[in-house]
Parts: structure tokens; C-alpha cells; sequence
């Protein structure tokens, strides 16, 4: 996934009301981008942090700016959830997740379950429809990533819902896409959200499959790179 524009370097002053941040950027200019995260976004608040936003002036835009990226742990990672989906299409799409190549339709946001709706759904008349959801995963503790970083109860309802996808005949995939490169394995925290933890090793243990890769980030994009183990 490339940046339309080429982002805008500066300085974190403060993350505020959870979907706003105050950047000083290089030019001088301080600036109030909006944070795609709804998440605690643990370790990338710290004020004076390098971070990249992008520049989108637009009348129905009420920010024009908006924070893409953090350095943390000397590391470049990525801060906006509203990307994962796009970086999942494009990397399926070319063929870089093996397990889930071999359909012939991709379509996002589909309706399902109890008034939700599918990230991707991947269909083939050959097969069983393969319901994809993706989660945006930031936090890294020790040499691991770990998700969520706070209580998500969306997030669980999600695993609920993809368990029963299975249970219909369907295929379920948890897909999380770790916006970061510089961790070795992926697992749950538990001492951050035990409800999500112990509903994610239920629907693993039930047939939902999950995924976990790390990406390439920098300021010009952010692609998929590996695979990572998972560790329950």
C-alpha cells in the first residue's frame, strides 16, 4: 500500500480524546492530526516520539491531517487501523498469503452475523466461503507482538460470530496484520483484555483459523512481509 502523498515528518506533542494529536512538524508549524486508533495505543503517546502524518486538505475533511506513523523501539510503526484492510486485499490479491489464494472473488465490508459486517469475504464455487477478519495489531512486549492493546468488545463479538460462521459450514480466518517488522512471534494479552483472550482460544480451538504477519513500514508505504508464529 502506497502513501497517495509523501507523509510529513515532526514531533509528537500530546495524544488527547483518542482520536486527536498535536504534532510539531519540522517546518515549525504545529498542527492537530487525526488518529485512527481507537485502541490504547501503548508505547507510541509519548510526547516528543518521531512520528509521519499525511496531508489531505479537503473541504470535507475536518482535519486535514492525519497521524500514519510512530518510531518506537527504533522502529517504524504504523498507527492508522483504517489501513489493515487495504494492506490485506492488495497482499491476497498478489498471491502473498498463501493461505488464502485459490478464490476467484474478493469483496469487503459484507453484512453477516448479528448486524455486523466481514472485513473480506472470499468466495470460489469450489469452495466454502471464506470469511476474513482483520485486526490492526501496534503493541510489541518482550520479542513478541500481542493484540488488542485494550478491551475490544467488538473484537469479541467477532470471534464469537466467526465461530459460528464455521459451525454453518463456512471457513473463518482471523487475520492480524502486525504494522510493524521487528517481532518474532504474535500472541494474545491476556493481562490487557482476558474475555477477548479466552474467546480467541475457544475459536481457534473450533475451527477458526488465525494469521499473523508483520509489515514493512515506511514513509512512502506499508507492505506485508512475513509470517510470524502465533503463541497461545
Amino acid at each position: 500500500m502506497r502513501f497517495t502523498n509523501p507523509l510529513l515528518p515532526g514531533r509528537l506533542i500530546k495524544r488527547y480524546k483518542r482520536f486527536l494529536a498535536d504534532i510539531t512538524l519540522d517546518s515549525g508549524e504545529v498542527i492537530t492530526a487525526h488518529c485512527a486508533n481507537p485502541g490504547a495505543l501503548l508505547g507510541g503517546t509519548t510526547p516528543g516520539l518521531r512520528v509521519w502524518v499525511s496531508h489531505n486538505p479537503s473541504p470535507s475533511r475536518k482535519l486535514s491531517y492525519s497521524w500514519q506513523i510512530v518510531e518506537m523501539d527504533n522502529t517504524l510503526v504504523g498507527v492508522n487501523t483504517s489501513l489493515p484492510n487495504g494492506i490485506a486485499e492488495e497482499a491476497i490479491l498478489a498471491g502473498k498469503i498463501p493461505e488464502l489464494t485459490g478464490y476467484e472473488s474478493l469483496k469487503r465490508e459484507v453484512n453477516y452475523g448479528n448486524k455486523s459486517r466481514i472485513d473480506l469475504l472470499l468466495t470460489s464455487p469450489l469452495k466454502p466461503p471464506c470469511y476474513v477478519e482483520v485486526k490492526n495489531v501496534h503493541l510489541k512486549r518482550g520479542d513478541g507482538a500481542q493484540f488488542p492493546d485494550s478491551v475490544t468488545t467488538r473484537g469479541t463479538k467477532h470471534l464469537r460470530e466467526l465461530e459460528l460462521i464455521v459451525t454453518q459450514g463456512g471457513r473463518a480466518v482471523m487475520l492480524y496484520i502486525i504494522q510493524r517488522n521487528d517481532c518474532s512471534h504474535f500472541s494474545f494479552a491476556a493481562d490487557l483484555d482476558p474475555v477477548y483472550a479466552r474467546t480467541a482460544s475457544h475459536a481457534l480451538s473450533h475451527g477458526v483459523e488465525a494469521l499473523a504477519y508483520l509489515c514493512t513500514v515506511t514513509p512512502e508505504g506499508i507492505d506485508l512481509l512475513k509470517p510470524v508464529k502465533i503463541i497461545f
